[in-house]
């Protein structure tokens, strides 16, 4: 089973908060496990999106708290934003909608590590695959973390 990160702000537009429901749902479908920041925004409605297809959530937050209400499980860092270097460093494969300087961060610390980064309406950097859809972000990521020496095949099959 695959880890895929699923990053951005904390305070999206509606259109930014969908397409992360979006991406949840999607990830889940794939039976891959959805990682976050475990707050509010994007990483809200990616879990919101995720649970609403069965799918299991992750949140690393960043303090003691028990993070947004979609979550499955939920790990308190007490690392403030150093936190989302666990993010990065936890996924096989990291999705970015939209984001400023910590979807950034994260962004630059996946491609530090070697995870693919595939972006919507992102930040456009050197390394980072854009891409027009929810539908074609999470396709690419899930054969990327399908590819990766980390991935775990799924009970029941892929």
């Amino acid at each position: 089973m695959g880890q895929i990160a699923v990053i951005g702000p904390a305070d999206p537009t509606t259109e930014e908060y969908e397409t992360a429901r979006t991406v949840g749902f999607l990830v889940a479908g794939n039976r891959e496990t959805l990682v976050c920041g475990g707050l509010s925004g994007v990483m809200e409605a990616a879990c919101r999106g995720a649970q609403e297809q069965g799918g299991l959530t992750v949140g690393i937050v960043p303090d003691a708290g028990n993070g947004n209400r979609f979550l499955d499980v939920v790990i308190r860092t007490g690392l403030g934003h150093a936190r989302n270097t666990l993010v990065a460093q936890s996924s096989d494969a990291v999705i970015a909608i939209g984001g400023g300087y910590g979807t950034l961060s994260e962004i630059a610390i996946a491609l530090k590590i070697g995870h693919p980064v595939f972006g919507i309406k992102t930040w456009e950097i050197e390394g980072v695959v854009k891409c027009a859809t929810p539908e074609e972000a999470v396709l690419m990521a899930v054969r990327a973390a399908r590819l990766s020496p980390g991935y775990r095949t799924p009970r029941g099959g892929p």
